[in-house]
């Protein structure tokens, strides 16, 4: 069960780092022609960048605390507000009749609640 929790934060952490990073360096111009991207449109550039901020702080927070054995509580928190995007991300999708998208985020929605409740439950890093 370790070694699943390991891979789903893992693969969390990819997620957000590469979406997180396409926000803060990609034109909102670029990102709302994407056809995941159109929310952008209707977004400032200022919401855009903060939430590519939140979703690098996510994935930095979902790896390396635990992995440098420094606060590794913060990894079930990070599940826990990845969790809280992905509910935003999805309400988002569905209101733009984004059904795809919407369909992704609940995959990345499912992985962070299986990476919060093993991390705070029965492979908690605290014991």
């Amino acid at each position: 069960m370790n070694l699943a929790l390991w891979i789903s934060a893992g693969l969390l952490a990819v997620v957000l780092l590469v979406g997180g990073a396409t926000k803060l360096i990609v034109s909102k111009e670029k990102l709302a022609a994407h056809p995941a991207g159109g929310w952008t449109g209707d977004a400032s550039v200022g919401f855009v960048r903060v939430l590519g901020a939140i979703e690098l702080l996510g994935a930095v927070g979902l790896v390396l605390p635990a992995a440098l054995d420094i606060a590794p509580v913060l990894v079930p928190v990070a599940a826990v507000g990845t969790v809280l995007l992905m509910v935003g991300a999805m309400i988002t999708h569905l209101r733009r009749h984004e059904s795809r998208s919407a369909v992704g985020n609940l995959v990345y929605l499912a992985l962070a609640a299986f990476v919060a409740w093993g991390r705070f439950g029965p492979e908690s890093f605290t014991g």
